[in-house]
């Protein structure tokens, strides 16, 4: 009875798309999959209405509510152009700034984005092609906007678009803006509502010039230019995996002060079909794979990527044989915090001022390296705008060193609100060459690392659940972990739990609650072990996947004992997979 009631909403709500008001190819769409005898497509494409998750608008190109296309976008754009005007209606000009990746669609959405804004009255700035997200964030602060938008999916594979709103300090948006947005658009209940008649007079194409202002900028967070001086001729490899770093990252290495960036052509195409690549994810081995390649053919000693939006970086190095690794998104975080808080020591910029921050699933390490070094860190939840909420709250009040979080992103400046691969890659080349003035690669200062502050190891594991049935099973996962709370973890007594739905901690141990200081709550559990593991589940807030993450730690008095601290690790790691059943 329950899922023919469904099938009648989603019914009802799909023939709503039958009216003039949504174009002609739309209405064939939306006819052939009623008209399918398998209702599967039309229930995934209209149970519900896509929502800003931890990345804001994001999912599969198609017709339906659930659905990226200019309908979806638009009353996404109405809805933002409605609030901002309640918001700003006491400014002589509203003003948003417009990017968009490479993918499929993107430039499609932009314009049309575009032609709203500018139909309600809104000054738009919109990048004449494909930028990062990162230079976004940096334009909506350097133009003074209002607000700002990009059209991207960032990492997801091709079938998907997605559409990231940012606030006036260029940061995505947070409560109560997001939820706000949110109800504005949810107003909007037909395609009629939608001002499609854009006004040209107030559309403003950008381009060189902010990419010039935005490269000049980020040279000015470089800390070792001398040591680039001194390996400037250092082979590296770099790729944009068909995406928006195509032309600003090997531009801003060279402003930097490298000179012998190698491309990989057959990733410098830009495409949103991302044809050498299944995913476009550097989280994935096989993304880099070409890279690698070509590293090794022309005898690199970096290999640098950035996803299409070019908001998050992955790396390879040598190791002490002399192959390519990948570093992971806690590897390359810890060398970021690890290398700024040095160089600042050394500059004598340290005053007592200082913070950088992390996400609560990123490594423990991190704060370890701070804690030692006396300068203060955060914990926020996953998502850069948390990151750049905590920025916000400590402008100019104290001094932010760099952010990151394990999935790849970092942030150096703070003229930029959100994870920036363009800088990750100059400063990640950066490293590299002072760790090559003290006769190290980067894989060895790792290896330091890891002896004077102990040995991490982490591992993230995403369980795909797909659909409406996917959901709901996410649901039951959470609730039962929730009901039966887990004690021990591969032998280990737990001794935390931190439950951020409710922002309590328990501690096992004395059987005392405390309250967590987060701005709101969260679906996440955290679990913290006698033998210092750490666990956090938490669903995605943009894909279709419940997400553990396992880290483990242990003491090493030199090099020499990291590959047996390694292999300990990892079994440890299955042992921790088995015990929680994944």
């Amino acid at each position: 009875m329950e899922s023919n009631t469904l099938l009648d909403t989603v019914r009802k709500k799909a023939e709503g798309w039958l009216t003039k008001s949504y174009d002609a190819e739309t209405r064939a769409e939306v006819q052939r999959m009623l008209d399918n005898e398998d209702p599967t497509e039309l229930i995934e494409s209209f149970y519900k209405d896509l929502e800003f998750g931890t990345g804001g608008l994001r999912g599969i190109m198609g017709a339906g509510t659930n659905r990226m296309n200019i309908y979806t976008v638009g009353a996404a754009t109405q809805g933002l152009s409605n609030y901002l005007k309640k918001e700003f209606g006491n400014l002589d000009e509203i003003k948003v700034v417009i990017g968009h990746d490479s993918r499929n669609n993107s430039r499609k959405f932009a314009e049309i984005s575009a032609d709203i804004f500018s139909a309600n009255g809104i000054k738009v700035y919109l990048f004449e092609d494909l930028r990062p997200t990162p230079e976004m964030s940096y334009a909506i602060r350097k133009l003074g906007a209002q607000s700002g938008i990009i059209l991207t999916a960032s990492h997801n594979p091709k079938e998907y678009n997605g559409y990231k709103a940012y606030w006036n300090d260029g940061a995505q948006m947070i409560a109560p803006h997001d939820k706000n947005t949110i109800a504005e658009v949810n107003k909007i209940r037909s395609a009629s509502e939608i001002k499609f008649k854009g006004n040209k007079e107030l559309i403003e194409i950008i381009g060189e010039e902010m990419d010039n202002d935005y490269i000049k900028d980020l040279t000015t967070v470089s800390l070792s230019p001398e040591a680039i001086e001194r390996h400037k001729d250092m082979k590296i490899v770099y790729t944009p995996i068909h995406g928006t770093g195509v032309k600003i990252i090997p531009e801003t290495l060279k402003a930097f002060g490298f000179t012998n960036i190698i491309h990989v052509p057959e990733q410098d195409v830009v495409s949103g079909d991302f044809p050498t690549v299944i995913s476009p994810n550097p989280e994935e081995p096989a993304a880099l794979a070409l890279a690698v390649k070509k590293a090794e053919e022309v005898g690199a000693e970096l290999v640098l990527a950035s996803d299409p939006d070019a908001d998050r970086v992955g790396a390879a190095v040598l190791n002490n044989e002399g192959k390519f690794v990948l570093l992971n998104g806690n590897q390359t975080a810890v060398m970021f915090v690890y290398y700024l808080i040095t160089r600042w020591k050394e500059l004598g910029k340290l005053t007592g001022k200082e913070y950088v921050v992390k996400t609560i699933v990123t490594t423990e390490l991190i704060r370890t390296i701070a804690e030692r070094n006396h300068v203060e860190i955060f914990d926020c939840y996953t998502g850069f705008k948390w990151i750049a909420a905590i920025i916000r709250e400590n402008e100019g009040k104290k001094k932010f060193i760099g952010g990151g979080e394990e999935s790849y992103g970092f942030l150096v400046e703070d003229f930029v609100r959100d994870k920036d691969a363009v800088s990750a890659c100059a400063m990640l080349a950066e490293i590299a060459a002072w760790a090559k003035d003290k006769g190290k690669t980067l894989y060895q200062l790792l290896q330091d690392i890891y002896v004077e502050y102990g040995f991490s190891k982490e591992k993230g594991i995403s369980v795909v659940k797909k659909g409406k049935s996917g959901a709901e099973e996410i649901e039951a996962m959470m609730k039962g972990f929730r009901e039966h709370p887990i004690t021990e973890i591969a032998g280990s007594k737990v001794t935390f739990l931190y439950d951020y739905s409710n922002l309590k901690g328990y501690s096992m141990l004395d059987k005392e609650t405390i309250t967590l200081d987060m701005p709101t709550t969260a679906n996440v559990l955290q679990y913290f072990t006698e033998d210092n593991t750490k666990v956090s589940i938490r669903p995605s807030g943009t894909e279709p996947k419940i997400k553990f993450y396992i880290e483990v730690h242990s003491t090493v008095k030199n090099v020499e004992e990291l590959p047996a601290a390694d292999e300990a690790a990892c079994e440890k790691i299955n042992q921790i997979k088995a015990s929680l059943g994944i």
